[in-house]
């Protein structure tokens, strides 16, 4: 759903630039797959804005995006989350099942090679998250970037880990995650585990947010006056601003993926920092206010398109 011109897009905040690179825009499950229990009055009271970049209303069908985030901060390149990977085996998990797609032609695109990248961010270890975090090399799995520290989560390295049977061996398919786009990581020496809170950089600060996942995180960004909030899965659709209390079917706590959720979408309204959700549609982030004890969906941002340093190369 998204022009193949609109994939890689940029603003600046503060003094860090900050690229969106969408790997895909697509509808991908039913909204009573995705968000079990979600109030279905709050999808059609809000279908004009809703449609068609965060919903399909004919079928009822969640529509998403699978992006990264990529930012030059403190004279480094950091990026956020790897998308789904090429050719890994996920069976059963739809069009993450030995996927393709041009993640690395679009980073080149945004002016990042490989070798670039100086620091990886795993928000969490879901499938959609870490895929291009390793590469197929002649048959065995190399860190897609060579000159990057992986900031993976403790808490979901221990749960998706061998130390925790791969994810308490509920999903066969978070052992093959793990070994083909973690595991590698750590047998490079690349790997940084951390928990609580941990500072990349004078501007970038990653916190743990728990619910979705054990280790789940958010990065915070703040230069100059400018704040953001990149929140990974905390949120799926712009619904559950309105609805802070629905939870996508992956959330494993649901109780503690509601809590944390309320939690900094409440620091994000009151001191209005942008709110960058790992999956959203459209502008692809936007601010938040506050509304009585709830929340209302503020200005989206408005990112332009990015052009490469190395297009003419």
């Amino acid at each position: 759903m998204t022009n193949e011109n609109e994939r890689v897009q940029s603003m600046v905040l503060g003094d860090v630039e900050v690229i969106r690179v969408i790997e895909w825009h697509e509808p991908f499950l039913p909204t009573s797959g995705m968000f079990p229990g979600a109030d279905a009055d709050v999808w059609k009271d809000n279908e004009d804005w809703l449609a068609p970049d965060h919903w399909e209303p004919a079928r009822d069908v969640t529509v998403i995006a699978l992006q990264s985030w990529v930012l030059r901060s403190a004279g480094r390149t950091v990026l956020v989350d790897t998308g789904a990977g090429n050719g890994r085996e996920r069976p059963d998990m739809g069009p993450f099942h030995r996927a393709r797609s041009d993640f690395l032609g679009l980073l080149e695109r945004a002016g990042v090679r490989q070798e670039d990248v100086d620091v990886v961010v795993n928000t969490h270890l879901h499938v959609d998250h870490v895929g291009w975090n390793t590469i197929d090399a002649d048959g065995q799995w190399i860190p897609t970037f060579p000159n990057a520290h992986y900031l993976i989560p403790a808490a979901d390295n221990f749960h998706y880990g061998p130390d925790n049977g791969y994810g308490n061996g509920v999903q066969k398919v978070d052992r093959l995650i793990y070994e083909d786009s973690i595991a590698p990581i750590h047998q490079a020496g690349q790997a940084v585990l951390w928990d609580g809170v941990h500072h990349i950089d004078e501007h970038l600060t990653l916190e743990s947010a728990p619910g979705h996942t054990p280790g789940s995180s958010v990065l915070r960004l703040a230069s100059g006056t400018d704040r953001a909030v990149f929140v990974g899965d905390l949120l799926h659709s712009p619904t559950q601003i309105l609805d802070p209390c629905c939870n996508s079917n992956a959330c494993l706590a649901p109780q503690q993926a509601v809590a944390s959720r309320r939690r900094i979408l409440e620091r994000a309204a009151d001191e209005r920092e942008l709110l960058v959700p790992a999956h959203f549609g459209g502008a692809g982030a936007l601010h938040v206010q506050r509304n009585g004890g709830g929340f209302a969906l503020g200005s989206w941002a408005s990112p332009g398109p990015k052009r490469s340093a190395h297009a003419s190369e």
